[in-house]
């Protein structure tokens, strides 16, 4: 298995410290309800989680929430709710989006303010080892002292900073210099340290629960590629400075961002859609199919085609993985093809998968067998094997529930109109267009409109004819 590492720029063959991966991944802040591009970032940790352990590995996983900071504060006001408050609601929400897409539980979710004293304890370390100053009841992460800072993000000291800047009032030995510590402000929840009262600042919190759960050096660090710097950037200087071990993460894998309709989905341009808002519309299974169909360090790409797209696809899949046999006589198949043999496709999918996680290439693979299944099923042979094999690629590896969606079209109906398209392509191919045109008349009288382009056939529900 090979993954793509951050911090080298290489595709390295992955062999874990010893018989248990440790993965952290960072998790949200809950000061909002999760979005898609949330739901994009652990669907595709959750198929590594998936994966590491369909290979054998034992995978210790842990994600924290980040339940202080600067935003929470402001919204639990707004509201007029307690940080704490507003921080459970959210954090409840979304294990209930994660329960919705499939998604598996990490061992262990750790939360700020419940670390106060592991945080404390890295800080006032780095302090003893002069990577770190305290400066009017804050305290600051000593930049020039790491001589390698900036290798994850493959910046210079001097280029980041020309655009610096920093807060009146603030007192800093250099412009990058990141607070560790932050000083209490009237109003503002706050713990009790050396520095006197304040909060974690958000860097310091990853690394303290990272050391405390996982150990000074782990096998795989997660996020979006939006957390490389400086949140990332800033965990190395911070865990290697105070643990004395490099590297602290031996991989560093980073997903692409989310767009919406071709544009940056982010929470300046307001454009967010909700996991609520999108699992009331789509499928679990579409939704993971429209996330797992682009590579997880390319962008993705969440519009209401592309999930109408994926929603057929889910039931292209769900229609095979139970399709039963037609009746046909003994005669009808001969005997080397009365079952079919699905090892060839499993073989594929592990290479694609091993291949940094392309996902792209091994639904590919998925979707080959269906199609395979779908034919031998039709000729009467055995596809049990087969079928076998597609569910649990698709539900152990992938997350797929194969279940029917609550709302819209019927899932029954969407599974026969795939079926009838794929039919009628291939009347189409082999020039029966008579009985391609018999085909197209049934999909019609089901309230289907089927669209003929040069990248194929799609189809929309356009009400009973």
């Amino acid at each position: 298995m090979r993954l793509s590492d951050t911090l080298t720029g290489e595709k390295r063959d992955f062999v874990p410290l010893d018989s248990t991966v440790r993965m952290y991944v960072c998790g949200i802040t809950p000061y909002a309800s999760a979005h898609v591009g949330h739901a994009m970032s652990y669907i595709v940790f959750d198929v590594l989680h998936r994966y590491l352990e369909f290979k054998g590995y034992n995978v210790r996983y842990v994600q924290n929430f980040t339940d202080i900071d600067d935003k929470l504060i402001a919204r639990a006001a707004a509201e007029s709710a307690t940080v704490q408050e507003l921080a459970e609601r959210h954090i409840a929400e979304y294990f209930e989006d994660m329960a919705a897409l499939n998604v598996l539980e990490a061992d262990v979710y750790p939360r700020a303010t419940q670390e106060i004293p592991k945080i404390v304890e890295v800080v006032s370390g780095l302090i003893e080892k002069g990577y770190a100053y305290p400066s009017g009841g804050d305290v600051y992460f000593r930049v020039r002292s790491v001589p390698s800072y900036g290798k994850l993000s493959h910046r210079s000291l001097d280029a980041m900073r020309a655009g610096a800047r920093v807060e009146v009032g603030v007192e800093k030995e250099h412009p990058m210099d990141f607070v560790l510590w932050k000083a209490a402000k009237p109003g503002e929840p706050s713990w009790e340290s050396p520095w006197g009262p304040g909060r974690p600042g958000w860097h310091i919190e990853c690394s303290a629960m990272a050391l405390r759960y996982l150990g000074d050096s782990i096998d795989i660090h997660g996020g979006g590629q939006d957390l490389v710097f400086p949140h990332h950037e800033n965990e190395i200087a911070q865990s290697e400075g105070f643990s004395g071990t490099e590297p602290f993460a031996r991989f560093w894998v980073h997903n692409g961002l989310l767009h919406l309709d071709a544009e940056k989905m982010s929470k300046s341009l307001g454009n967010l859609v909700t996991i609520r808002d999108a699992l009331a519309r789509y499928s679990s299974d579409a939704i993971r199919l429209s996330v797992l169909n682009a590579h997880y360090r390319g962008p993705g790409y969440y519009s209401d085609e592309a999930l109408a797209g994926a929603e057929r696809a889910a039931a292209r899949l769900r229609q095979a993985a139970f399709a039963r046999p037609v009746a046909a006589p003994p005669s009808a198949a001969t005997p080397e093809k009365e079952r079919l043999d699905p090892s060839a496709h499993r073989e594929r999918f592990i290479a694609a998968m091993d291949d940094d996680l392309n996902t792209p290439q091994a639904l590919a693979v998925l979707f080959d067998l269906a199609h395979d299944v779908n034919r031998d099923a039709e000729a009467g042979r055995d596809v049990a094997g087969a079928q076998a094999t597609l569910l649990e690629l698709g539900r152990e590896v992938l997350g797929l529930t194969f279940e029917e969606r609550g709302g819209g079209i019927d899932d029954e109906l969407a599974a026969r109109v795939e079926a009838l398209v794929e039919r009628r392509s291939e009347l189409r191919a082999a020039k029966r267009f008579a009985d391609a045109d018999a085909v197209r008349d049934e999909i019609a009288a089901l309230g289907v409109t089927l669209t003929d382009s040069a990248e194929g056939t799609t189809w929309k529900m356009s009400g009973p004819s």
